[in-house]
């Protein structure tokens, strides 16, 4: 060994100022130097080196002694190595390994001698050491790794060895990790989290980052320190912060110097070749590697670069599929530009064709798109419409035609169309018609079909045939679709039918979409068995064709339809059927099912079992509304609100009406029962007649209109408000509006098939008849109601009218027999039984009735409950999750519950309500 060794490769480093503290890291070294190795394995710049330098001088190892040696190229030596190795030990354990040192002079003593020795001094050392070997990657001679392996193979226990490096060592690591004598802290375990990337960033380098910030920056460099260090340094002294880190990438001067020093130039030319030409893909497997680079050995490079923690990312468990880190990814790209510019369009293409090849289209064609072969890419997108049009991806598909050139889509019929149904089913009505316009000059107008490819006009481009012979099926469609969109009820239908004319009976897809709106055609107009047998057409050919989630949104059609038509039974065995078919596809649940137990939900409602209803709700919510199609929020919301009505809770329902109206989504489903009508009608339930006026007014609506089904049910909400007014206000010519009206609306609905609304209106048309003083005849409007009603179980109908219909089912009861034959005596007294129920429990239905509260004005049920769940921790917002109300809406409660206890603090209400023994009864209910 020539010279003196170098002191300074033996000191621990000094611990930096404002570091961050990181000590679930430190705890798990500590628990680490049980065991006889631990291997700190990361790229550069993921903070090895000063996370053992801080765990040392904060914990030194409890009791441990410490040595260090920072490795460099020289150290491959094994005699300088070894050397070093026991100076090391030396500064720890005095006198250790003396012998060892003597047999390194002579160079003819074997290396495991030499190492025998040293063993058997620490062997009969009393000290416990743990060394340090730090940039072990550096180390690559094999006589130094065989040495090494010896050495860990007959460790004695008071010592532990750590090794720092940015590759894993050549060292018998399966071995000891099947012994459970190592421990392993990796890149995925330096990297910084979000709190300690806040710490640093704003505490230590002294920025003023918001949490938005600080998150933006974290994912970009996804926690590598280095990146996070070199972004401060780069923001230290720049006004636009936030405009610096929206741009923040691997073009970054300080993130390219530091790349390219501490990782490129140390790469051999054939992996600094590979990372460059592959650089381009989003993800790397071998066989993609192979023919993007055109050679052979992309597995074992990635393998090996996966060993040397080269920033490079595992997707799967089975070692098949990585990526880079994004901004070394970055760097990358930008060096391959730099370098290699006319490379980027035949590395491009070279892997289109491969993902091609492969049935990986949509890379296919982004890789198509990167290489700026617009021909290629129009080709793959055509081919891929089929696909996407089945997965609802029509905004990747339009992100894909507004890639290509106009040139380029224009003589492509098929890529028209596709442009104009993404535009469409995206909500752009504008510019739809004048693409359907520019695909139908490729077919032959005169005869109504459309050219062959075989005999294609000059310059028209068509790859795949079976798509192109749908196009004008296909023009058809989307005009109905138009028509539908604007009201144009016969258009939709003309459009509709010609779709069906021109798709063939094999072409199930095409013939259900016009099914569908054939339906929808029908729906608006009132025609409802028409529209049930189109939709139940459209779902047959969805199943047919495997379009399984999309039958979820016909199943929601067909049941609506059932309930319109008073057929709850039917409806509810819809709901059930979508259901079974979505369990028998396997997996997850799919898009919809959450909107299954909405509708489930409300035909419990309507058969008075409130708590299923609600359970069903419940059910919905907690799938998520991921789960739901888009207009699952409004929808959910109007359910709950409804249940709530019945409840007695008519603020609570409002909250909820309010929040529907918010989310309200449109859809091509006709919009016959508006969220402002419900609310109306929970006005006219508090007795709120000015704001049920005020929304008649808003809506122009009139006893007198003429009548269409897409209004009935604000008309028959109308007569609501008309029948409640000479109770209020004594308006003369009110119950005459409303039962002129009623007559007509009733005539209507009978003639439309809509059972559903017959009942409803039969019901008001009894509760007229009644107020004037005509009992007999609002027997006969009872009667008939109740035959209709009695079959699929209505309940709520009546009960939600109160004491008026009471009285008249109580009427109904004291009837002679013979008297009013069609009167069955159980249903009266069924009946009877659940709005005696609703009229004598709400608001406090559920036995504490005012009059045994002792307060002046009696707090309702659900102040009651609010009461309840003030007496516990929860705080606001866990009681309205409690209730599945709003914070307002527990927020009003809890104002009117002080008013009536006469406090004004939560601890108050508490303690009256003990002294008045609220609590406990309503525990006890």
């Amino acid at each position: 060994m020539a010279g003196p060794l170098l002191e300074t490769k033996l000191h621990v480093p000094r611990g930096r100022r404002g570091l961050v503290a990181r000590p679930r890291l430190s705890e798990r070294l500590s628990r680490g130097a049980e065991s006889t190795l631990t291997l700190v394995s990361a790229p550069a710049g993921f903070g090895k080196t000063t996370l053992l330098a801080e765990w040392l001088a904060g914990a030194p190892a409890e009791g441990r002694s410490a040595a260090w040696l920072s490795l460099d190229r020289r150290d491959n030596d094994p005699a300088l190595f070894w050397s070093y190795l026991v100076a090391a030990l030396q500064a720890a354990s005095p006198g250790v390994g003396a012998g060892a040192l003597l047999l390194l002079q002579s160079s003819q003593t074997p290396i495991e001698a030499v190492l025998a020795t040293l063993l058997n001094d620490l062997s009969a050392s009393s000290d416990d050491v743990v060394l340090v070997l730090d940039d072990y990657h550096v180390i690559d001679a094999r006589d130094v790794q065989d040495g090494m392996a010896f050495l860990l193979e007959h460790l004695p226990p008071q010592m532990h060895l750590v090794i720092a490096s940015r590759a894993d060592p050549t060292l018998p690591l399966s071995r000891l990790r099947g012994r459970g004598e190592l421990v392993e802290i990796r890149a995925a375990d330096l990297r910084f989290t979000p709190d300690e990337a806040a710490a640093y960033l704003n505490e230590v380098m002294g920025l003023v980052l918001t949490a938005q910030d600080v998150a933006a920056l974290e994912g970009r460099t996804e926690g590598w320190i280095a990146a996070l260090q070199l972004a401060a340094l780069s923001m230290q002294g720049r006004a636009d912060i936030a405009g610096f880190i929206a741009g923040f990438a691997g073009d970054d001067r300080y993130i390219i110097d530091y790349m390219v020093e501490e990782v490129l130039q140390r790469q051999p030319d054939n992996v600094r070749s590979f990372l460059l030409k592959t650089s381009i893909l989003s993800r790397l497997s071998g066989p993609l590697c192979d023919a993007v680079t055109g050679q052979h050995g992309g597995k074992p490079m990635l393998e090996a670069l996966d060993r040397g923690n080269l920033f490079l990312i595992q997707l799967d468990d089975r070692r098949q599929w990585y990526r880079y880190q994004h901004l070394f990814g970055d760097v990358l790209r930008a060096h391959l530009l730099d370098e290699q510019p006319d490379r980027v369009h035949e590395l491009h293409l070279r892997a289109s064709d491969w993902y091609e090849r492969n049935g990986e289209r949509s890379e296919a064609i982004r890789h198509a798109l990167a290489a700026e072969d617009f021909e290629r890419a129009a080709d793959l997108v055509e081919l891929a419409i089929p696909a996407m049009r089945r997965s609802r991806q029509e905004s990747t598909m339009r992100g894909w035609l507004e890639a290509l050139p106009g040139e380029v889509v224009q003589v492509r019929p098929v890529l028209i169309v596709g442009y104009a149904g993404a535009l469409l089913l995206g909500g752009e009505l504008e510019g739809v018609e004048a693409r359907l316009e520019d695909a139908e000059r490729w077919l032959d107008t005169t005869t109504g079909t459309h050219v062959g490819p075989e005999a294609s006009p000059a310059g028209m481009v068509v790859v795949d045939d079976e798509e192109f012979r749908g196009v004008p099926g296909t023009i058809e469609l989307y005009r109905a679709a138009l028509a539908l969109a604007r009201g144009d009820v016969p258009g939709t239908e003309g459009h509709a039918r010609r779709a069906l004319e021109l798709s063939p009976e094999e072409d199930h897809l095409r013939r259900a979409s016009a099914s569908g709106l054939l339906g929808l055609a029908y729906w608006t107009s009132g025609d409802l068995d028409q529209a049930h047998r189109a939709y139940a057409d459209c779902m047959a050919g969805l199943r047919r064709v495997g379009h399984v989630a999309d039958t979820f949104g016909c199943a929601i059609a067909l049941a609506d339809i059932r309930r319109r038509q008073g057929r709850l039974g039917d409806a509810m065995h819809t709901y059930e059927q979508a259901l079974q078919l979505a369990s028998e596809q396997g997996g997850s649940a799919l898009r919809g099912t959450a909107d299954m137990y909405v509708g489930i939900s409300e035909i419990h409602r309507e058969r008075n079992d409130l708590p299923t209803a609600t359970q069903y709700l419940l059910r919905s919510q907690e799938l998520g509304e991921h789960l739901g199609l888009l207009q699952n929020p409004y929808r959910w919301r109007v359910a709950m609100a409804r249940v709530r009505e019945a409840e007695g809770d008519l603020g609570a329902a409002l909250d909820l009406l309010n929040e529907a109206e918010r989310l309200y989504v449109s859809d091509f489903f006709p919009n016959v029962r508006p969220v402002p009508a419900w609310r109306a009608r929970v006005w006219v339930e508090q007795g709120a007649l000015g704001e049920a006026i005020g929304w008649v007014r808003e809506q122009g609506l009139s006893a007198t209109d003429d009548l269409s089904y897409l209004r009935e049910f604000e008309h028959i909400t109308l007569v609501r408000v008309l029948l409640a007014q000479p109770r209020a206000e004594r308006a003369e010519g009110s119950i005459d509006e409303a039962t002129q009206l009623l007559d007509r609306l009733l005539q209507a609905a009978e003639e439309g098939g809509r059972t559903g609304s017959v009942i409803e209106i039969l019901v008001l048309q009894a509760l007229a008849h009644q107020t004037r003083g005509e009992i007999p005849a609002a027997l006969v409007s009872l009667e008939r109601a109740l035959t209709l009603s009695e079959p699929e179980g209505y309940v709520r109908v009546f009960a939600d009218e109160g004491a008026p219909m009471a009285k008249l089912l109580r009427a109904a009861a004291r009837v002679a027999p013979g008297e009013q034959e069609g009167i069955a005596r159980d249903d009266v007294r069924r009946l009877l039984a659940a709005v005696d129920k609703t009229e004598d429990s709400p608001p406090v239905s559920q036995g504490l009735p005012e009059d045994r509260q002792g307060l002046v004005e009696p707090l309702s049920k659900r102040e009651l409950e609010v009461l309840r769940l003030l007496g516990t921790d929860l705080d606001g917002p866990d009681i309205a999750r409690e209730l599945v109300v709003s914070l307002n809406t527990v927020r009003t409660h809890t104002k009117n519950i002080y008013a009536k206890l006469g406090v004004n603090n939560r601890r108050a209400a508490v303690r009256r309500a003990e002294q008045l023994d609220l609590l406990s009864r309503t525990r006890d209910r």
